[in-house]
């Protein structure tokens, strides 16, 4: 094992310092999604920033939650129901909404 020498220890971006390591070359391409995710689940993305362009994107969030008001006697007996089934109340409501929309349609 030797040692470092000065002109291979530091490598600094912003804050963060780190020891320079040779770095396997980026395939210009990957064959297949499995290719790619073998490379990055062996390889840190910090030693191929130079290569990486900044995107934008939106993101639609799903599924979004809407509040709906229930007689209390009637909660009580759907978080019974969904008690007895092991499931969340939410869950079960919303899909006893879409069986009975499905019938209605």
């Amino acid at each position: 094992m030797r040692a470092l020498g000065s002109k291979d220890v530091m490598a600094r971006k912003g804050n963060k310092t780190r020891t320079k390591k040779p770095v396997d070359p980026l395939p210009e391409e990957f064959a297949s999604l499995e290719e790619a995710a073998e490379f990055w689940d062996t390889h840190d993305t910090v030693d191929y920033e130079e290569f990486m362009t900044d995107v934008e994107f939106e993101v639609d969030l799903k599924p979004r939650t809407h509040l709906v008001t229930i007689e209390g006697r009637v909660y009580d007996r759907v978080r019974a129901v969904a008690k007895k089934r092991r499931v969340p109340i939410d869950k079960l409501v919303s899909r006893w909404i879409e069986e009975k929309l499905r019938s209605a349609a």
